[in-house]
């Protein structure tokens, strides 16, 4: 995953970003971290990691977006549940629950999905998503700036941390979904 970053730069972060918010499980904390650590080694500037993020989060979003806006996923339980939970936000909040779900973690992938298929309006949808991924990508860069040569023990800590949340919300979905006796 580094590996693209260091090749490619900002389009590197751009590419890690896309799927991430396209409900494609790339850990976002993960590359904006490195992405803050090739800020502090000079291979970039902090505004066009920002930029490059905030824009791989936006066509991610887009995607998922038009993808909840066929229909499609009302065929499929999974993906019918993630809308149920947070079609009742959105209609509770309105397209504010778009932006403050942009900072949360695992919602801020997902969200597109149900804002699609309940037609949140596009322009307002834009907008909303492109200013809270920045404020997450800012976040993240500069906690990976401030890092610096710590890269290497932040990024091994990292990914237990998320493998571990991954696999504890994994634990907490399949146990939920168990018949009770």
């Amino acid at each position: 995953m580094t590996g693209l970053i260091v090749r490619f730069g900002a389009l590197g972060v751009f590419l890690l970003m896309v799927p991430e918010s396209a409900c494609i499980p790339v850990p976002s904390e993960a590359t904006l971290i490195f992405s803050g650590f090739a800020v502090h080694k000079g291979w970039m500037s902090l505004p066009l990691a920002v930029v490059a993020a905030t824009a791989g989060n936006l066509a991610g979003s887009l995607l998922a977006y038009a993808v909840g806006a066929t229909g499609l996923l009302a065929r499929v339980a999974v993906a019918r549940n993630v809308i149920g939970r947070w079609e009742g936000s959105i209609e509770r909040h309105g397209t504010r629950a778009v932006f403050i779900a942009r900072l949360l973690p695992l919602a801020r992938t997902f969200v597109s999905l149900p804002a699609g298929a309940h037609h949140v309006p596009i322009i307002p949808f834009i907008a909303l998503t492109t200013m809270g991924c920045a404020l997450w990508a800012v976040a993240f860069v500069l906690l990976g700036e401030l890092a610096g040569s710590a890269w290497t023990t932040i990024d091994s800590l990292l990914g237990h941390v998320l493998l571990a949340g991954g696999l504890l919300v994994l634990a907490a979905t399949l146990l939920r979904r168990r018949p009770h006796r």
